[in-house]
């Protein structure tokens, strides 16, 4: 049986008195991908966000409830918050690789993190690379500037990047939106790659795409959690009405 990576317990959250999660419960199995999918405004990515602490640089943003990575609850103070984002890394709806060129942009991570220049760091760019379905495409310009490159080789640039600091979670917030359909494929078969060795947490408004890559899926709905388990049972037989209606495409 799969462990949770990530146990949430009774997550309220707060912008001013805005209620944007309320009463969150759930476990993420680790090595899996989990799907978050619901309409626009339910809290999808706000609650990802929680994952790593992004919602930290929000103005009047007030959190309870418990967010425990292997146990530990990751909103103690003690907690180091760039220890913790190298542990659970993200990656955005559009492609941000950094006005450098595609080496440095994945050797940026293990830079900040204090790694000198070396066969180490190189070993690390062409890995990153590799896992993130690029290498081969980019092999000969990795001296060029990132922002030559396509969209969605640019989404795999920044998965890369993320990859190169070796997290345990990788949280995606509708990494594919942005993209058309032959690099949202790359990116889909790049997740299902990936989840052997990393946990991922995907954000994605397309139900289709939940259900080809998730393992499991929770809908969201009005910064709650409606229904959560195995994306098979979610997408064939939901226990929840509201669930039902959303997936079938009547409400949302």
């Amino acid at each position: 049986m799969e462990r949770g990576k990530i146990s949430v317990r009774d997550l309220r959250l707060y912008y001013n008195n805005n209620q944007a999660l309320k009463n969150v419960n759930m476990e993420i199995k680790e090595k899996r991908v989990t799907a978050l999918i619901g309409p626009s405004g339910c809290g999808k990515s706000t609650f990802l966000k929680c994952l790593n602490r992004m919602n930290d640089l929000a103005e009047h943003m007030r959190m309870e409830g418990e967010v425990l990575l292997d146990g530990e609850d990751i909103y103690d103070e003690r907690v180091d918050v760039t220890v913790l984002r190298r542990r659970v890394g993200m990656v955005f709806q559009s492609p941000n690789p950094f006005p450098m060129s595609i080496y440095d942009n994945v050797a940026y991570g293990p830079r900040l993190h204090g790694m000198k220049k070396g066969e180490r760091l190189e070993e690390i760019v062409e890995h990153s690379l590799r896992s993130a379905a690029i290498f081969e495409e980019v092999k000969d310009r990795l001296k060029k500037p990132a922002l030559g490159l396509s969209g969605g080789q640019q989404q795999r640039l920044c998965i890369a990047r993320a990859l190169a600091v070796e997290p345990e979670v990788l949280l995606l917030d509708e990494p594919t939106s942005a993209l058309d359909p032959v690099s949202t494929l790359k990116i889909e078969e790049l997740m299902k790659s990936l989840r052997g060795n990393y946990t991922l947490v995907i954000v994605t408004h397309n139900m289709q795409q939940a259900a080809r890559v998730a393992d499991d899926t929770a809908f969201f709905l009005g910064g709650e959690v409606v229904e959560s388990g195995s994306t098979d049972s979610l997408f064939c037989r939901p226990k929840d009405k509201r669930t039902e209606m959303y997936i079938t495409g009547r409400f949302g």
